[in-house]
């Protein structure tokens, strides 16, 4: 028997999204294929961009089907914005009123930069040569507007505490790093080094979306005060959206530089994520009142850094794929990562690769200098049909929930000698 487009949209949508997650591998019995399309290709680019599971695509086809006022669709219940939000906090220890949707990281990080008064307040920034790569152009550009931007640089491919402890001087401002680098998987002590912040008087910044789902992480126990991260890498959300974390302790002692939708509220409406619009003064049938509209400023991170509407479909998607680590947990998911990267360490070794990770780092992440890695690589990877992060003169093996040994030994053979 045939389906008919409706007939199947409606099927898919009798089963509820929870049901079909519930089907994934329980938790701990780690690798999971079964939770992601089949593919010809051994996929070790998850820092890049992590693939879309198919419960997570169940999710934003559900979510579609209502926009497209689907009569099969109409009677789901919305996604609930409110418990996405909590599941990302309990994800990293923060409580769901220290967080806000952000479009990316780097809005994230500039939002942050703006709350400190940078450029234009001047002051001192400490950022380090293991951060995000990307965001050096940020600081440099602060730098010319007369910000004193402290570069803490690597050594022996990490950054040494006594380093950080020498830059971080009474007066600093603001600290920026990456919990973990983009780059090698170089994992901060990140409450050492708010400890240190803390104590010259100076506020932490860390970009935490190499971390996040991947590894266990403990906003709160660390101390820091500012956290942000997109959702298309170890959350195994979509481009356009992540969080941004603040600090309840911070957040309502900083200025106001975010005005836009959702950081404000009617009067006495309640703290949250919750749409409360402000009350009119300017339509037929209004209440007169002092001004176009009355309204409250509302509190922690929502009512600093919350401004327009953001990618609903990602929200969707998030909803189910949260759901998915937590089940699994973010220690089983870094347990079995580091099984294969061990595989790895062993394998790049016997051929010669010169490997930059700190053996200690804990993150799903490995990489190796090599002069001319692009041109040298690409075309074997490309014919064994291996993927992994290729750049000018390093590459980043990166694996994730569903890789097995089989994958490593692909890959492994892959490779020419160095």
């Amino acid at each position: 028997m045939t389906l008919s487009r409706r007939e199947a949209l409606g099927a898919a949508l009798a089963v509820p999204l929870a049901a079909q997650a519930a089907r994934a591998t329980p938790a701990g019995l780690l690798p999971d294929k079964a939770s992601f399309a089949a593919s010809p290709v051994a996929y070790f680019d998850n820092a890049a961009t992590h693939p879309v599971s198919l419960g997570a695509r169940a999710a934003v086809d559900a979510y579609l089907a209502g926009r497209t006022l689907d009569p099969v669709a109409a009677a789901r219940p919305p996604v609930d914005r409110t418990a996405v939000i909590a599941r990302f906090a309990r994800l990293v220890n923060a409580d769901p009123d220290e967080i806000t949707w952000t479009q990316s990281t780097t809005m994230g990080e500039q939002a942050v930069l703006r709350v400190m008064g940078f450029p234009h307040a001047g002051g001192r920034i400490v950022t380090d040569t293991l951060h995000f790569y990307a965001a050096f152009p940020m600081y440099m550009e602060m730098a010319k507007q007369g910000v004193d931007v402290a570069w803490v640089q690597a050594r022996d491919n990490r950054i040494a505490m006594e380093d950080m402890a020498k830059a971080i001087v009474p007066g600093t401002k603001l600290v920026c790093l990456s919990l973990v680098s983009t780059y090698n998987g170089f994992r901060h002590d990140l409450k050492a080094v708010c400890d240190l912040a803390h104590k010259a008087g100076a506020l932490v910044y860390a970009d935490i979306i190499h971390a996040a789902g991947a590894m266990p992480v403990d906003l709160h126990g660390s101390g820091v005060d500012f956290a942000a991260g997109a959702s298309y890498k170890w959350l195994m959300g979509d481009f356009g959206l992540g969080f941004l974390y603040v600090r309840r302790d911070v957040a309502d002692r900083l200025p106001r530089t975010e005005y836009g939708y959702y950081g404000f509220a009617a009067p006495g409406a309640p703290p949250g994520i919750g749409l409360s619009p402000p009350e009119t003064h300017v339509y037929p049938l209004d209440p007169p009142g002092p001004g176009p509209v009355s309204y409250s400023s509302r509190p922690g991170a929502i009512g600093h850094f919350a401004t327009g509407t953001y990618a609903q479909s990602v929200i969707a998607q998030l909803d189910h794929s949260l759901g998915y680590i937590e089940r699994i947990g973010p220690a089983a998911i870094q347990a079995h990562a580091q099984t294969l990267i061990g595989q790895f360490r062993e394998g790049l070794a016997a051929k010669g690769y010169a490997i930059v990770t700190p053996s200690d780092s804990g993150a799903p992440i490995l990489s190796c200098v090599l002069p001319s890695a692009q041109q040298r690589l690409a075309e074997p990877l490309a014919k064994a049909q291996v993927r992994i992060a290729l750049h000018d003169h390093h590459f980043r093996i990166s694996p994730s929930v569903f890789n097995d040994a089989k994958d490593v030994d692909r890959l492994l053979a892959a490779l020419p000698r160095a």
